[in-house]
């Protein structure tokens, strides 16, 4: 009898933990949808509809650039967009007017817009380039076209650059790299960039920010097509002494380097995870609720100019452009599946960001997201509960994890007579042997050694590893640790109660069915072996 009273104690523990706990929706309850724009952002929601698929989701995107996405959106043929400039923009004197449906903006993912390049010395490839935005600006606007010119050799103390063109490549599409880059240039270079622009033909002055990047014809650019189309260009064999603008992720993906760009403090750093997080704590988030045409978009002035060491000065957020009305092509079945998607994008979704080249979101925006999220007819409201999204800024005391333990560079890093080498660590005197920065095999390993290998070791590796054991990557400058200093204290998780449940429906017909199994099965291990001792026991008499 005790015996029995057990196994009729758990089974009743196994029987609720089986009915509190949600199965899987039914594929059918999520109806296609499509979206277009950012092939910045691109890397990343493929990633995310991958997951999703899963869960019986099919999100469609279409990387076409943020123009096309915005467009797209605007002319109703998608039911979401993703770009990384709002509506409202002015290019050239033409002002891209928000569309008339209803619409609304939410930050997905933040990242660096980087500097992707293909150069060899002594035919082994370089992986600790270093350049300033002055020099990324008058190579983007052909003032500067060799790559040994004596502005390129003063940041490189430790390369012996070689004597040989450089190869700028340009997005031809609208861009929301091209307007990231440009805008950084118009804010910080103006007088480089303006009167570029002007040979170029361009009618505005000052130039200010374009998504289609002006080419003087005639020149040596080369121009191609989205941001696979770019360092698809720069990655091919015969293109040595190119340099290109994309998100880092692509780089990353492509098996490439990428510049060490200056920031405000004299320290060059590679668009890292945390040196983007550590950016963009200064970013200004418009918090006008009220006017969807502004809220939650980003006035960068401040990034750029950020005097902290670890900072990498072209960083920003993207953005998805969300349906708040049922216009066409839009209705409340595509909210459901649109809104789930998001869920999943804001929460799960950030944790695989920095793997890919991109910096997870920190949790203000992500907390704005949900709220954004509220605002799809359709959308299925979730209880949230932050802690369980593994995002790798989130912490207990509300304070940003990827700014608090950024790593502070290296004192090679600094502008000055040494350069660090590709491992990121050692310092090379004035007059080094080039190459790949003197460090033997690990510079020259191919490609990939260099995009994601040995050259972001120094500025993500070694530190970082010191700072997750509690000592902290040390300031250079000052001999402080990292500490929780460059945390931002403004950020508060308000930790909710619930969970985040993609594809959840209690009441789903798949998800009853299966609980009606369990519940027969664990009926059958609990009191089967009972009844078939018993029966046999008869048999026996």
């Amino acid at each position: 009898m005790n015996r029995m009273k057990v196994l009729i104690i758990a089974t009743a523990t196994a029987l609720t933990a089986v009915l509190a706990s949600p199965g899987p929706a039914a594929a059918a309850s999520y109806v296609p949808v499509n979206g277009a724009g950012s092939t910045w952002a691109e890397n990343a929601i493929n990633q995310w509809t991958g997951d999703v698929s899963q869960y019986g989701m099919e999100v469609n995107y279409a990387g076409t650039g943020s123009s096309d996405g915005r467009n797209q959106f605007k002319a109703g043929t998608v039911d979401f967009a993703a770009s990384d400039i709002p509506y409202g923009e002015s290019d050239d004197g033409i002002v891209d007017p928000p569309p008339s449906r209803g619409f609304a903006y939410m930050p997905v993912v933040a990242g660096g817009t980087a500097f992707m390049y293909h150069l060899d010395i002594g035919g082994r490839r370089v992986t600790n380039l270093r350049l300033s935005g002055d020099l990324i600006t008058k190579i983007f606007t052909g003032n500067i076209t060799q790559w040994d010119d004596p502005a390129i050799k003063a940041e490189n103390p430790g390369l012996t650059m070689p004597s040989r063109q450089i190869i700028p490549v340009v997005r031809t599409d609208g861009s929301g790299s091209t307007a990231q880059l440009t805008m950084w240039m118009a804010q910080l270079y103006s007088n480089i960039w303006n009167p570029y622009c002007a040979k170029a033909g361009r009618v505005s002055n000052p130039c200010g920010s374009t998504s289609i990047f002006p080419v003087i014809p005639g020149s040596d650019f080369i121009g191609q097509s989205l941001d696979s189309g770019v360092t698809g260009y720069v990655a091919q064999s015969t293109s040595e002494g190119s340099i290109t603008y994309t998100e880092y992720s692509y780089a990353r993906q492509s098996g490439f380097p990428v510049v060490r760009l200056l920031n405000a403090a004299g320290y060059y750093n590679l668009p890292t995870a945390q040196n983007v997080a550590v950016a963009l704590v200064q970013a200004k988030i418009n918090q006008d609720s009220s006017n969807p045409a502004v809220y939650l978009t980003q006035d960068l002035s401040s990034v750029y100019t950020d005097p902290d060491p670890r900072t990498y000065p072209l960083s920003s957020y993207s953005y998805m452009v969300i349906p708040t009305s049922t216009a066409s092509p839009f209705n409340t079945s595509k909210g459901n599946t649109l809104g789930a998607f998001a869920y999943y994008l804001l929460c799960q979704g950030q944790y695989p960001m920095d793997g890919l080249g991109y910096s997870p979101l920190p949790i203000n925006l992500v907390k704005a997201g949900f709220q954004q999220i509220l605002r799809i007819p359709g959308a299925q409201a979730q209880n949230i509960n932050v802690a369980g999204c593994k995002n790798p800024t989130f912490s207990q005391n509300g304070t940003n994890t990827l700014v608090a333990t950024a790593p502070y560079p290296h004192a090679c890093d600094k502008a000055g007579p040494t350069q660090c080498a590709a491992d990121g660590v050692t310092a090379l005197p004035a007059g080094g042997p080039g190459g790949a920065g003197g460090s033997g095999g690990s510079g020259a390993g191919g490609a990939g050694v260099g995009a994601s290998g040995s050259a972001s070791a120094g500025a993500s590796g070694p530190a970082s590893a010191n700072a997750s054991q509690g000592t902290g990557a040390v300031n250079p400058d000052t001999g402080q640790g990292a500490g929780g200093g460059g945390a931002n204290s403004s950020y508060n998780p308000n930790v909710v109660a619930g969970q985040v449940i993609v594809g959840a429906t209690p009441t789903s017909p798949v998800g009853l069915i299966l609980t009606v199994a369990a519940v027969l099965f664990l009926l059958g291990a609990v009191f089967g072996p009972v009844a078939l001792a018993r029966l046999n026991k008869r048999r026996a008499r």
